[in-house]
Order: C-alpha cells, then structure tokens, then sequence
C-alpha cells in the first residue's frame, strides 16, 4: 500500500447505538445533584466511576468499539443543545406524544410473547407518556467551546478500544415548528440559520477529531418522522412540504460532515423514536429511502430491523455501493433474548441486497435514549449486546 493511500476508517462487526441503563447508583446520584445535595464534581466522579465500570462490562462481551452509555446525559440530545448560545427547550405538545409499549410489546414480567398489539397502542403503557421537548432559536446559534471531545477524552482513557461518541442529528434544532422555531429577528433568512447549524457541527467534528476521535456516530429519529402521517402533517401545518424540507435535511447533514478527516468514520443511526419502550414512527423506511439511504454521504447507517413496525429489507437497494450498513436486529425495546439462528437468517436476508463484507450487526437503538430507561433489566441489556457479538463472530469470523 502506498502512503499516500487513505487510512482504513472504524467499522465494526459487532457495533451497539449508544446509551446504556444507568446504574442506580448513578440515577441516585443525579437527583442528589439536581436536589443540591451533592456537588457538580462529587456527581462527575460517580459518572466516572460509572463509566469505567460500563466499559469493562463492553470490553468482557468482546465488543471492539465502546461507549460511555450516555451516562453523563439527560437524553440523547439534550445535552448537546443546552451547550449552545441562542436556543432555549421548551415543552412539547401532546400531538408528539410517543407511543406508549404494551406489555406484550416490552416482553415486562409475566409475559414474553413477541407480539405488538398496534390496535391498542395506549392498552397496557405502564401509565406512561413520553412528549419531547422542542427547540426553538431566539439569538444567533454558536458554541463557545467544544461540547462532547471532554467527555471523549475521558472514555478513551478508560480503554485501548475505539471509543465512539455520539451526536444528535442537526435536524432536531428545527423539526418542531420549522421556520416559526428560528427567530426572525436573528434569521431573516432561514438558510444563515442553516448555515450557522453547519459551522456548529463542523467545530464539534473537528474538536473531537483533534481529541483523537475516528468514529462519530449522528442519532437521527427525526428522518423517520418524514413515515409518519402524523408527524408528516406537523410539517405542512408549519407551511413546507414534507418532500422538500426532507431532502434539505439531507443537505443539511452532508454539508455539516463535509469538512471531516478522511480516516473519520461518519455512521448515522436512523430510528422511529426510543423512550421507555416507546417510539413515534412505524413503517418501513421505503418512503424516505430514496432521499436519506441514496442520498446522506455517510460512511455507514445504523438501521431498525428488529420487529415488524421496521418494514423488510427492499429499501436497502437504495444503499450505495460500499457504504456500509449495521442491521439494528436485536431489540432494545423488550427483554425476550433473540434466536442465534433468527439472526443468522436475517443476516442473510438483508445480504441479498448489501454484500456481506458491507454489513454488520447491533441493538436497534439504545437502551435508555433517555434517563429512565427502557423497560428491560440490565441482565437482559448485557445477555443482548453479547448476543450480538456471538452473531457477529459467527457470521464474519471475527
């Protein structure tokens, strides 16, 4: 090989989203902060502590790549957001709310069909109801310093495996509300606003990169929504049309990963939504894969493949040539264990459409996109991310 030729970027058999159950000491722990009973730092050495456990749990199911869990975030996006100058969280609306899990669905205690009662969504819910919040622009949008290579330096230090951080995606700066959400007095015109998002990425990707970080991975739900009738409507009440404002949030990603290194790997993890077994979107991805398979220039997708509410593997065709893709099999949503040989049968379904040496194997989204949790025990979280390790080595001899 010449040394002029590309360095291989991170891509992993046996792969996994990005949150992790928080430990209840931990979960104690941020209430004795929020309570002002414990200091920032006393908190940030729990987190720590933590964290460093987690690993060792990854690193013994003989995972290649880790994470932190998400341990030191409220939710997958949150975090991030408050980060930023010119933005305020707001509450959301009812007509966001997720749909909540059956019993049945969650696999809870006492019954472990694998079933989904989709004609009474709302049966069995735990007496539980998950709205996001929104985002909503007031001022000029920057980051005065890097928000997440911190909390890289401190994962890689626990491990000599690649650590993986986690973003989310630009386009939940501006799903709920559209233009209405981006102040006009900041953003007369809406592409500035577009363009500052970009330069706030940019600086994020290249921060981390300088950290030592090669594996970067986008949380995108919001692509999803574009499914969703209900969610669709969202889009047309606040004046674009579905199609279009799609399409320029695939431009919107590419131009803020444009500018990485060219031994960074870029995955993008595209799901229905993920809070306490819940989610926002079903069907498959064939309505928007055109636009976001054929169209994101990512290194791989992380997709949902774990039950029916994911559609079959056709929309993979869409996938171009050497980009790379990890099948989201196992359920995060449940604690019922798959079946090696389930797996091994739908690896091989979705080898039909993508070459095998372009695919790979994870959970379909984390196990706790938000600070609760899915409804599933810690036991059932590590039994599953060793399962997928046990796939991957069996498929691709690893």
């Amino acid at each position: 090989m010449s040394s002029g030729a590309p360095a291989a970027k991170p891509f992993f058999r046996a792969d996994q989203v990005g949150s992790l159950l928080r430990p209840a000491s931990l979960v104690a722990a941020r209430g004795q902060f929020q309570a002002g009973a414990i200091s920032k730092a006393a908190l940030r050495r729990i987190e720590d502590a933590a964290i460093t456990d987690t690993v060792r749990r990854q690193e013994q199911c003989g995972f290649e790549v880790v994470v932190d869990g998400e341990f030191r975030r409220e939710n997958w996006w949150i975090d991030f957001v408050q980060g930023l100058s010119g933005v305020e969280i707001q509450e959301g609306n009812a007509a966001q709310a997720f749909v909540a899990p059956t019993v049945a669905a969650t696999g809870a205690p006492g019954n472990h069909d694998h079933e989904h009662d989709h004609d009474d969504d709302h049966g069995h819910d735990h007496g539980w109801h998950y709205v996001p919040k929104n985002v909503v622009t007031k001022g000029h949008l920057t980051a005065a310093a890097p928000i997440t290579a911190p909390d890289f330096k401190f994962l890689q230090s626990t491990t000599q495996r690649t650590a993986k951080v986690t973003l989310p995606s630009p386009t939940r700066l501006h799903f709920h509300g559209g233009r209405a959400a981006v102040s006009r007095a900041a953003y007369p015109d809406i592409e500035d606003f577009f363009a500052d998002v970009v330069k706030v990425y940019r600086a994020e990707i290249a921060a981390l990169e300088a950290a030592g970080c090669r594996y970067i991975q986008i949380d995108d739900p919001l692509l999803t929504y574009f499914i969703s009738e209900r969610m669709r409507a969202e889009v047309v009440a606040a004046g674009d049309k579905p199609e279009a404002r799609l399409k320029r949030y695939v431009d919107l990603t590419n131009d803020c990963i444009a500018a990485r290194g060219p031994d960074t790997a870029i995955g993008i993890h595209v799901c229905r939504g993920n809070s306490k077994s819940g989610w926002i979107a079903e069907g498959g991805y064939e309505r928007i894969a055109e636009a976001v398979l054929g169209g994101l220039k990512v290194d791989h997708f992380l997709l949902e493949y774990d039950d029916e509410r994911s559609g079959d593997f056709a929309p993979l065709r869409h996938v171009p040539r050497g980009v790379k893709v990890v099948l989201g099999l196992v359920t995060t949503k449940f604690g019922k264990l798959e079946e090696t040989r389930d797996l091994l049968r739908r690896v091989d379904e979705a080898s039909r459409l993508v070459a095998l040496e372009d695919l790979a194997i994870s959970p379909q989204c984390g196990f706790a996109s938000t600070v609760e949790g899915n409804i599933i025990t810690e036991e059932d979280q590590w039994r599953k991310l060793a399962k997928v390790v046990e796939v991957a080595n069996t498929v691709w001899k690893t």
